[in-house]
């Protein structure tokens, strides 16, 4: 399991997350929703070493991960893909998958997986990641990301602005890796997708999780929509 416990930081002097605490059960999807600004990316970039942290706790099955350095943090079983994919645009699909391998020394196993999730990678693996639409860059980001098999996948915003195809296939993919076991905790604006895929959502304000609702428990009219995200 992953958790949060109050976890406090920010950037330089401005603190972003003030109390923040989550748990991620494993093979579950977790929604992060709320407006702009209100800690999601934060509370991602936080789990991945990558903010400065002034208190609370992060472990992941009892094993902290605040104190490790950022290049760490994936090689512990966490994969990310972070908005705007950030690929090697320069390399080619092959060579930005293979980074991917070698975060915890995985082989060709592993990466037939991933091509068998994405096949469309296998008919591109010569083709340079910077030439790729923008749906074949971000399967080629989540790709990466797998390619480390983790335990833990964060997704901040996949769907955004891609064309409804890639955004199914996206989603067939997170319920893929739920049936196999793999925590995926998902930022996402779009109710529609939240409600198809999370297990819980959590609604974040003001750098902290104000609520959160099983699945069950929410409908597309439900209340906490209108109050956290404005939707």
């Amino acid at each position: 399991m992953l958790k949060l416990e109050g976890v406090c930081g920010g950037y330089g002097a401005a603190e972003v997350l003030r109390g923040f605490s989550l748990e991620v059960p494993p093979g579950q999807v977790t929604c992060l929703m709320g407006r702009n600004g209100a800690g999601k990316t934060s509370a991602l970039r936080a789990i991945m070493g990558q903010l400065r942290l002034s208190g609370g706790s992060i472990t992941l099955n009892g094993q902290p991960l605040r104190s490790l350095p950022a290049e760490e943090v994936p090689k512990a079983g966490i994969g990310y893909v972070p908005q705007g994919r950030r690929l090697f645009g320069p390399l080619s699909v092959q060579e930005n998958l293979t980074i991917g391998l070698m975060t915890r020394g995985r082989g060709a196993g592993q990466l037939e997986r991933v091509l068998s999730l994405f096949p469309r990678l296998r008919e591109r693996l010569s083709q340079r990641a910077s030439t790729l639409s923008g749906g074949e860059q971000q399967m080629l980001a989540i790709g990466r990301a797998l390619c480390l098999e983790p335990s833990v996948l964060l997704l901040d915003e996949p769907s955004e602005g891609l064309q409804p195809s890639m955004v199914a296939l996206i989603r067939d993919t997170v319920l893929r890796l739920k049936a196999e076991g793999v925590a995926t905790v998902l930022v996402e604006q779009r109710a529609e997708t939240v409600l198809a895929l999370a297990d819980q959502v959590g609604f974040v304000s003001n750098g902290a999780v104000a609520e959160v609702f099983p699945r069950a428990a929410l409908m597309p009219d439900h209340p906490a929509f209108a109050r956290w995200v404005g939707v």
